[in-house]
Parts: C-alpha cells; structure tokens; sequence
C-alpha cells in the first residue's frame, strides 16, 4: 500500500487548511487509518484515527478544531484543520492498517504563522 499525503502549506493562525492521503488499493473501512504530526526536535505524536463504526479518535490539543474523514469510495482520507495554531506546525504524515502492517505516507509540512 502506498499513501500519498497532499495539501500542507503555510497559513495565518487562525486560518484552515485540508489534508488528504491517498491510498494506492481499497483500504477496508475497518482498517484504522490517522494522521501523525512530528514537530522539529520532537517525536512523531498521534493526531487523529478512524475506523468504521467507531466515533473518530483525536489528540485533545486538536479536538474540537480538526475533523477527520474518509471517503472509502475514493481510497482517501482527510483531516480538516480550523483554527489553526503557531504550535500546529509540523510534518504531518497519514497512516493506515492494512493487513498485519502499518505503512505511511510521506509527509507534508503545515506551517502556522503567528
């Protein structure tokens, strides 16, 4: 499986941006698929996941500010960001469970101008 991540840039705080991550094949929708986000001097950090029939899971720095989606007819994942924050900035990379492994995608950079 491969993930291409798209749709990063550079935006105000306070401004939105949309991410997207497309898969290569059909990703079932019970797969747990997310977004990880890796600051510069820091680990890569848990965003946001979902998988059908569960309500989405967020970090709680993003909640009620970032949404994240999935269209299954498209094989592509979404991640909605409002609101955004200086301390937002990062490289954000998408993942999915497929089978026994996990795969990434790689990468896009957001950056939030103060």
């Amino acid at each position: 499986v491969q993930l291409q991540a798209s749709g990063g840039g550079l935006v105000q705080a306070g401004g939105s941006l949309r991410l997207s991550c497309a898969a290569s094949r059909t990703i079932h929708s019970s797969y747990v698929m997310g977004w990880y986000r890796q600051a510069p001097g820091k680990q890569r950090e848990f965003v946001a996941s979902i998988r059908s029939g569960r309500d989405p899971n967020y970090a709680d720095s993003v909640q009620g500010r970032f949404t994240i989606s999935r269209d299954n007819a498209k094989n592509t994942l979404y991640l909605q960001m409002n609101s955004l924050k200086p301390d937002d900035t990062a490289v954000y990379y998408c993942k999915t469970k497929y089978g026994s492994g996990d795969y990434w995608g790689q990468g896009t950079q957001v950056t939030v101008s103060s």
